[in-house]
């Protein structure tokens, strides 16, 4: 009995071995079967010269088939796996989603559709049809269904000659609707060369510009609004309110620098064109810089010129804040940031105004209080009807 029930589990053991071996080699040969596949049967000219289009596996099941001829032209046809949804591929300039223009097609109820895009922002509201950047030619465009995967068959022309581009790929689960796309379920970005028919991921800095968005906000829009909130408004808990206004300025000091490094290393790597931004957050860090020195040359209480370097103090740091708080709403905007991003630094900003209002009135009402009024009359002791004075001598 013990024989038999080894001999069966060693049976199902291999069974499943061979079954996940021919797995293995199915897929393989699927993989190998996707580039080697000849398109001229099903694809028209100029896309269906398979001896002059290399081949590559980009992304999941997209393949990727290109050839380039004389005027900077690049003839593309995509293909992927397709049950439902729409296929796009994209070109950027820095890897990025926000500026790109796309190619995206989709099977219709009827019939096949493809379009361009051009990706303006983030939201399903700025993914615009037949707009972009593409400079194509009079060869049009097709979608094609063959088998059990889709075929954008496109051509591009480019102002000069092309040889690595970073591209985007995507898809969507849900056909679009009036031609305004879905979201997508999952998306890449590679850097693709042309001429040595290879890819790498995309090298754009995606952390490094966040880390940059995160600590400016952070510094910036809280921190140090919320040391000069302690300043203003909270005098009469001395010497605490000078302490935390120390404290929390001295922090929010250190973050903000931490952003400016990032900045600088962002652009150090992508060149951002962004001369607004970076120009003005480099001079609302120079106010920054003048009033931390300010701090080591605080006059004392007793001084003539005390009232002046308070005057000072005050408005260069609410010049500051101001700027920086437009500073960031300008980041936003270039940075091509999502609603949650908009939305996140509009609630902080939105409970720092609250906050000021609110305190600017208590402050306003304590101020406006009198003293309390002398009363009306005083009682004095009556003088003396008249005076005894002695005799002259």
């Amino acid at each position: 009995m013990r024989t038999d029930k080894s001999l069966l589990s060693f049976t199902i053991y291999a069974a499943l071995a061979a079954l996940f071996l021919l797995l293995r080699i199915s897929i393989v040969n699927s993989q190998m079967d996707s580039c080697s596949l000849d398109v001229s049967s099903f694809l028209p000219a100029p896309f269906n010269d398979s001896s002059s289009l290399s081949c590559r596996s980009v992304w999941h099941t997209f393949d990727l088939r290109y050839s380039k001829s004389q005027g900077n032209v690049l003839t593309i046809v995509l293909s992927a796996e397709y049950t439902s949804g729409w296929v796009g591929m994209g070109f950027s300039k820095d890897g990025m989603m926000v500026g790109s223009s796309a190619m995206v097609g989709w099977m219709g109820k009827e019939r096949a559709h493809i379009r361009q895009y051009y990706l303006r922002g983030q939201s399903p509201s700025d993914v615009v049809v037949n707009q972009g950047q593409l400079l194509g030619t009079n060869v049009p465009e097709v979608v094609v269904l063959n088998g059990a995967k889709i075929y954008l068959a496109f051509q591009v022309k480019f102002e000069a000659p092309i040889t690595r581009q970073p591209l985007l790929f995507a898809f969507g689960a849900s056909r679009p609707s009036h031609f305004r796309l879905t979201e997508h379920e999952d998306k890449t970005s590679i850097l693709f060369d042309f001429a040595a028919g290879s890819s790498s991921a995309s090298s754009y800095p995606v952390q490094l510009k966040r880390s940059h968005g995160i600590l400016a906000i952070f510094g910036w829009g809280v921190l140090l609004p919320v040391g000069a909130i302690f300043a203003r408004y909270f005098r009469q808990w001395d010497p605490l309110w000078y302490y935390l206004h120390l404290a929390i300025q001295f922090l929010g000091f250190l973050i903000v620098l931490s952003s400016l490094v990032a900045g600088v290393s962002l652009y150090d790597k992508i060149h951002a064109n962004v001369l607004a931004h970076r120009g003005l957050g480099i001079f609302v860090f120079v106010l920054l810089i003048l009033q931390v020195v300010a701090f080591f040359l605080r006059p004392d209480k007793d001084s003539k010129v005390r009232r002046y370097w308070n005057w000072y103090h005050t408005w260069v740091g609410r010049l500051a804040l101001f700027l920086a708080a437009v500073n960031i709403v300008i980041g936003i905007r270039v940075g091509g940031a999502g609603n949650g991003w908009k939305a996140g630094y509009g609630f902080s900003l939105a409970v720092i105004l609250i906050t000021v209002i609110v305190l600017e009135v208590m402050l306003w009402i304590r101020g406006s209080k009198k003293p309390a009024d002398p009363p009306a009359f005083q009682m004095h002791p009556p003088p003396p009807a008249f005076q005894m004075h002695p005799p002259p001598q």
